[in-house]
């Protein structure tokens, strides 16, 4: 069998071509632009079925150099502890604090449902955490991320495979399950909008996707991310001594990332959020691509049928926490309605299909302001931090417990 190896730079010039292969797929493909699947996923995972084919039938086998995937892979992460702003969460109120809580507590509740159902099927229960919050409420890039810290800590092989496995699937059934839910809810207790009528042409403004900026701004933040970088890489050695939990270089850089964002709000220095915001898509788009490209697909075998029985039991808890959870904690309301739609959007996805889930059912029964305001507050600000740490603890508590 032919095998091709690739450098750094050879794979980081693919993850490019893959990214621009998966944008036009899902442009012609109706139903990506539905579920909302992002690019790299669509063309990461496509390359990574070619290369399954070619090295089942031996013919040929590829393999990369992860050094980029890894700085990509970081240099995201720091950016998502640069949106951690203390006075935006304290403004959001009430709303936002109370669908992080419930955030909080789903991520345990999603990794003792996937260990559980590994240790069942005989299989590592580290896996499970893979297949927990890992892949459903971190999405593709947390699963990315932590596949291999998870085969680090002693997962077999093909852990880190099933964590992007079960992302994918969690943006389809995210997507799936969000407005049918709320429709059963505002159906059964008969709720209506208190904002009036959705605007003729049933849109709800969303994320401008440009800004105007200039060189030193992107200097500046650029800077700001490699400092927090740096900074934290030595911050996660010492949380390692300190805690003897195992940190990533990356929650190190987070933490820092949190500190110096909100030191800059404190001093009122000027933030260049739109920048650090526009460099953070640019290197989850390369490391997405990269990560998805380099699955090994045909480790899944052995973890087909406890993987499906997981997953499928995981989107029945999240349908009940949300419809009797969610609700009934956000106030019974309409606004509650919509924001289950949108909890099951990125706790079982991304942002991105949270907003897809409530816009859907707004446009049918009405504008829902603060749905629109509490869900992306948490699901792209701030859950992806404590989804981390508590990932983190989580492996730590399972190696202790199972190895």
């Amino acid at each position: 069998m032919m095998e091709i190896s690739l450098n750094m730079y050879h794979a980081v010039a693919l993850g490019a071509v893959l990214f621009w292969i998966g944008g036009v797929i899902t442009d012609k493909v109706s139903v990506l632009n539905r579920y909302c699947i992002p690019a790299p996923l669509v063309g990461g995972l496509l390359f990574s079925i070619i290369n399954c084919i070619l090295t089942v039938s031996g013919v040929a086998s590829i393999t990369f150099d992860g050094t980029l995937q890894a700085v990509f892979q970081n240099l995201f992460f720091t950016t998502v502890g640069f949106t951690v702003s203390i006075p935006a969460l304290l403004r959001g109120g009430k709303s936002v604090v109370l669908v992080l809580i419930l955030s909080i507590i789903m991520i345990p509740i999603q990794n003792a449902l996937g260990g559980g159902i590994m240790l069942a099927f005989g299989q590592d229960p580290l896996i499970g955490i893979g297949i927990g919050s890992t892949a459903l409420i971190g999405g593709p890039a947390t699963a990315a991320a932590y596949g291999p810290e998870l085969v680090k800590a002693g997962a077999p092989a093909g852990a880190d495979v099933a964590a992007l496995a079960a992302a994918t699937f969690g943006l389809v059934s995210g997507s799936l399950m969000g407005g049918p839910v709320a429709r059963s809810l505002i159906v059964k207790h008969n709720l209506h909008s208190t904002e009036g009528h959705v605007s003729d042409t049933g849109e709800v403004s969303g994320e401008d996707e440009s800004f105007t900026s200039a060189s030193p701004r992107f200097v500046k933040g650029f800077m700001l991310l490699l400092a927090a970088l740096g900074i934290g890489a030595q911050i996660s050695v010492w949380l390692t001594a300190l805690t003897g939990l195992t940190f990533p270089s990356y929650i190190g850089a987070m933490l820092t990332a949190v500190v110096i964002r909100n030191v800059m709000i404190a001093v009122k220095v000027e933030y260049p959020d739109q920048e650090i915001d526009t460099m953070g898509t640019m290197f989850l788009s390369i490391f997405l691509a990269l990560a998805l490209s380099s699955l090994k697909l045909w480790e899944l075998v052995d973890l087909a049928l406890p993987m499906i029985i997981c997953l499928l039991l995981q989107c029945v808890v999240m349908v009940i926490f949300s419809y009797f959870v969610v609700f009934n904690v956000m106030g019974r309301d309409y606004e509650a309605a919509v924001m289950s739609a949108g909890f099951i959007g990125f706790a079982m996805g991304a942002t991105s299909n949270a907003m897809a889930n409530m816009q859907v059912v707004t446009k049918k029964y009405g504008p829902a302001p603060v749905a629109y305001f509490a869900i992306p507050m948490v699901g792209s600000m701030f859950i992806d931090f404590f989804n981390a740490v508590l990932i983190t603890f989580n492996i730590n508590l399972f190696v202790d417990m199972f190895h």
